[in-house]
């Protein structure tokens, strides 16, 4: 607690005004609120002007919080019962509630958080934003709207996926020295050097078939536009050849925008003979036909990319799933959560209020790679190792980007890396080329997954190169 405190006054100087305005410091009756108190005293030694606000019970507070706020008393340090009215503070700390809130805020408290935020004032939070939930990261009512996080020993999930990336701000990881003490993680956040390592520059001595065989299988009537976006994506990231079974048997046999596409009839793609990857889903509908090229791709013993439809035709049969979970080729699954939720047999909440163990359970039940789309996508591996994707942004939220990330994948498969690495690349580098894009203007209002293409092709060049 001495150790988070001091860190926490040497971020809030490093962000407080020089205007000499005064610091509010928000105190909850827990162990957060111990840290808010050694924040304040550590603050008015260095002589700022600290309001300090507790709405708790000293007597009530646990042992090492009470010291705390003894020793911010005998400072000189008073406390406020209430929000005054000037609201003449250059920052705020938030330390009302840490990592172990589980239920929504109430009374004064929910009415404590709304006034503040109306603030609109510079917020450092302490460990995470008052009212959210710290390893799903779902906004439990009342949150603290934070421009700023200092968390401490290590990051916690919920400030990097689900409602935490609109609540936390930037974020400050203060580890107080603790490395050693703690457990091996099971938990990564997917930065891009850790992708970058699995790069390497092409031989100049190379041919198309160096660069492996994707066959897409989807485009049932009226969305062969979702097969054509995969399979351009497969094309752009790498891919050597790319061969698209279109089920609209009244669909062109050239995409006029991509003539490198090779168009088949379903029937044609399953039957060659040199693919390295199949990604099937991107339109697929779920038709007798969409099912029956399903099954046909989980009986093959190639890499397989499920999306879309696939994921929903095999939520509705316990049988193929059984088969999925015992092929010995890898499989890949890139559902959203409503797709996850069929899956598990719950409903999209119950999902959102658990994205790293609903990730996990698919990984584990399917025996497959899984990645659980959203805000800090969820990355998880069959021996429980997980990964929390850092890019994206909101213009992901638009159609056919998912389609365009199961092409992403597919490339990477064909172009020989392992499950695990073709999605982390994948899905990485997806949510990097959306944010190239809006750093350049270009959405996120409006952003399209054509243009998603594109933009993640000269990123993967300039990290080869």
């Amino acid at each position: 607690m001495a150790l988070a405190g001091q860190a926490a006054a040497e971020i809030a100087r490093e962000l407080a005004p020089d205007n000499g305005a005064a610091i509010l410091i928000l105190a909850g009756p827990g162990n957060n609120g111990g840290d808010a108190f050694v924040a304040a005293r550590h603050l008015l030694a260095s002589w700022y002007k600290v309001d300090v606000l507790f709405l708790g019970d000293a007597n009530a507070l646990p042992a090492d919080a009470k010291a705390a706020y003894q020793a911010w008393i005998d400072s000189g340090g008073t406390c406020l019962s209430a929000l005054p009215q000037h609201g003449q503070w250059g920052l705020v700390i938030d330390g009302l509630f840490g990592i172990g809130l589980q239920r929504p805020l109430s009374g004064a408290y929910a009415e404590l958080v709304a006034q503040v935020n109306q603030l609109h004032l510079p917020t450092l939070a302490l460990d995470i934003p008052s009212g959210l939930q710290a390893d799903s990261g779902i906004a439990l009512g009342a949150v603290i709207h934070a421009t700023h996080t200092v968390t401490f020993i290590a990051l916690k999930p919920g400030l990097v996926t689900g409602d935490g990336p609109d609540y936390c701000g930037r974020i400050f990881v203060r580890s107080l020295n603790l490395e050693a003490l703690m457990p091996a993680a099971d938990g990564f956040l997917l930065q891009r050097p850790m992708v970058e390592k699995l790069l390497a520059p092409r031989p100049r001595n190379s041919h198309k078939a160096l660069f492996g065989s994707v066959g897409i299988i989807g485009g049932s009537s009226g969305m062969s536009g979702a097969a054509l976006l995969a399979a351009r994506a497969a094309l752009k990231l790498g891919a050597g050849r790319v061969y698209v079974g279109l089920l609209d048997s009244n669909a062109a046999s050239l995409d006029p925008q991509q003539a490198e596409l090779m168009l088949r009839k379903v029937d044609e793609v399953f039957d060659i003979g040199h693919l390295s990857c199949l990604v099937v889903g991107p339109g697929l509908g779920q038709s007798p036909m969409a099912l029956q090229c399903l099954t046909r791709a989980i009986e093959t013993k190639l890499p397989l990319v499920l999306d879309a439809d696939a994921l929903n035709l095999l939520a509705q049969d316990a049988a193929l799933r059984t088969q999925l979970s015992q092929r010995p080729a890898p499989t890949l699954i890139t559902p959203h959560a409503a797709e996850a939720a069929r899956l598990l047999g719950t409903d999209s909440a119950a999902v959102s209020r658990q994205r790293i163990d609903s990730a996990q359970t698919l990984a584990s039940k399917l025996n497959c790679h899984v990645v659980l789309k959203g805000a800090g996508s969820i990355c998880a591996e069959q021996n429980g190792t997980w990964h929390i994707n850092s890019s994206g942004n909101p213009g992901l939220a638009s159609a056919g980007t998912g389609d365009v990330l199961s092409g992403m994948i597919g490339a990477f498969l064909a172009q020989g890396l392992n499950a695990r690495d073709a999605l982390l690349l994948g899905v990485h580098l997806h949510g990097a080329a959306a944010d190239e894009l809006v750093e350049q203007g270009i959405g996120p209002i409006g952003l399209t997954a054509s243009e998603v293409i594109d933009a993640a092709r000269r990123l993967l060049n300039r990290w080869v190169n």
